[in-house]
């Protein structure tokens, strides 16, 4: 059953085209990994699908409603589509525990005694419990991009977007995002994940996307991606990530 249908979808900063018109249809439960070189349009991709960008031409269809056109829309999208910064995007005046609530009281309205115990559960999900009450100044960075997870799930979202979230972790601490996501996968979660991780691309994604000049250059299994891509580019960019162990 298709959640997310795009059709067309554009996006120009300037007079620079970075989306070219996309169309991916996105069914409940699947995992797309979402691959390419840095100014493919990976995070503009997923930014306009939640309309932290708005885009220019296209349409977006959440559940055979196409959205994004009005303000009350706009709000029911976001509530609907978590997202998952590479940067975290935390209030560093709020605790962990404070950061997953915020959501819940603020566009929800949820009750503060309901709000909080939500709030704990999702930050024993990510296996912080014991530091909800740490502020981010105070958390790694591993520990923060898992409040950040945290903070999305509290919201009950059908989809969930991944913007490189390892990407500005130090090495070692990768490990403990992705095996987050990885529990989420498992549950049946349906999500975009953007990520130079192409190891865990081949283990957790159902589907790969490469995009290329703001296009959906190759698609497919993550067999047929990662291991036998077809098209010239996508074997360049593949070459260049040779670390990565299936």
């Amino acid at each position: 059953m298709t959640i997310l249908a795009v059709a067309g979808l554009t996006k120009r900063f300037g007079g620079h085209t970075v989306l070219a018109g996309i169309d991916l249809d996105v069914a409940r439960g699947e995992r797309i990994a979402v691959l390419g070189a840095s100014g493919s349009g990976k995070s503009t991709l997923l930014r306009c699908l939640n309309f932290m960008e708005m885009p220019d031409g296209g349409t977006v269809t959440l559940d055979g409603r196409t959205v994004g056109r009005s303000e009350r829309e706009l709000v029911q999208v976001r509530q609907r589509v978590g997202m998952v910064f590479q940067q975290f995007n935390l209030f560093p005046h709020m605790t962990a525990l404070g950061n997953v609530m915020e959501g819940l009281r603020t566009v929800r309205r949820v009750p503060k005694q309901e709000a909080q115990a939500r709030a704990e559960r999702e930050l024993a999900r990510v296996g912080l419990a014991d530091k909800a009450a740490q502020y981010p100044a105070h958390l790694s960075g591993g520990q923060k991009q898992r409040v950040a997870i945290a903070r999305a799930l509290a919201m009950d979202p059908e989809l969930l977007l991944f913007d490189e979230p390892t990407s500005a972790l130090d090495p070692e601490l990768v490990g403990e995002v992705l095996g987050v996501i990885r529990s989420l996968a498992e549950e049946g979660r349906t999500m975009l994940l953007v990520t130079h991780e192409l190891g865990f691309a081949y283990h957790v994604a159902t589907r790969v996307i490469f995009l290329a000049d703001g296009t959906i250059h190759e698609q497919g299994t993550p067999d047929e991606v990662l291991k036998h891509p077809r098209r010239e580019r996508t074997r360049a960019f593949i070459a260049r990530h040779k670390e990565f162990s299936l």
